[in-house]
């Protein structure tokens, strides 16, 4: 079943890529961000392959690629931000339900939004599992948007521009790279970020404090 899923995605992306180019990636990331349907590896990593190595194109385009991607990850996610930020958690709830998520798991990221802002939106968005729903505690604390949106566009881009580049080094092997992050990147990611907040609060606890941009004042949570 998951197979003929993946190949209906990956009709439906050489489609939707003939005809649109980059402008199609956006799209996709903006739809990708916003609800969470579509799976970012298959979409970047073939837009890797197909929009940049088989068109002969030179790897230095790989930057800009991340640009486009980046962006409409940012602009998806920030659909995201404001449906939890003027809906609240009446509108959440009713969205855990509808996809069978733990509430308790969004809880649990909304506490730690709120204690360490901005910061950890950017890194959540460069692990699977986490990087499109942080967006929901962003906006249940309400982040400002601006800093929201900064910080979410630059962890997408270092994850959009990764993936449209391995993609690119892959060529036609690019399904390789949704075979790895399904089986091993999610415990990767996961435990180093979990070791690097761990190392943070136990040797920069007191510089932490001083952090500017990136820490979300306790006025903004009222």
């Amino acid at each position: 079943m998951f197979d003929t899923l993946e190949q209906t995605i990956l009709s439906t992306l050489q489609i939707i890529f003939d005809e649109f180019g980059w402008l199609g990636v956006f799209g996709l990331m903006v739809f990708e961000n916003a609800t969470g349907i579509t799976p970012s590896e298959i979409i970047l990593a073939f837009a890797g392959w197909m929009l940049i190595e088989r068109h002969g194109i030179s790897a230095a385009f790989i930057p800009i690629a991340g640009f486009y991607a980046g962006l409409g990850s940012a602009v998806g996610a920030s659909i995201t931000y404001w449906v939890a930020r003027l809906g609240g958690r009446p509108m959440i709830d009713k969205f855990m339900k509808l996809f069978r998520i733990n509430p308790n798991y969004v809880v649990k990221m909304e506490e730690q939004v709120g204690k360490w802002g901005v910061g950890i939106v950017m890194f959540g968005r460069v692990i699977p599992g986490i990087r499109t729903l942080v967006s929901i505690p962003a906006g249940l604390v309400k982040i400002p948007f601006l800093k929201f949106f900064l910080a979410t566009f630059i962890g997408a881009y270092i994850w959009c521009t990764l993936l449209i580049g391995a993609g690119y080094v892959l060529g036609y092997e690019w399904k390789l790279i949704s075979e790895y992050i399904k089986t091993h990147l999610p415990l990767i990611f996961t435990g180093g970020f979990l070791s690097l907040i761990i190392y943070l609060i136990h040797h920069y606890r007191a510089s932490l404090s001083n952090i500017g941009w990136m820490r979300l004042p306790n006025k903004k949570l009222e």
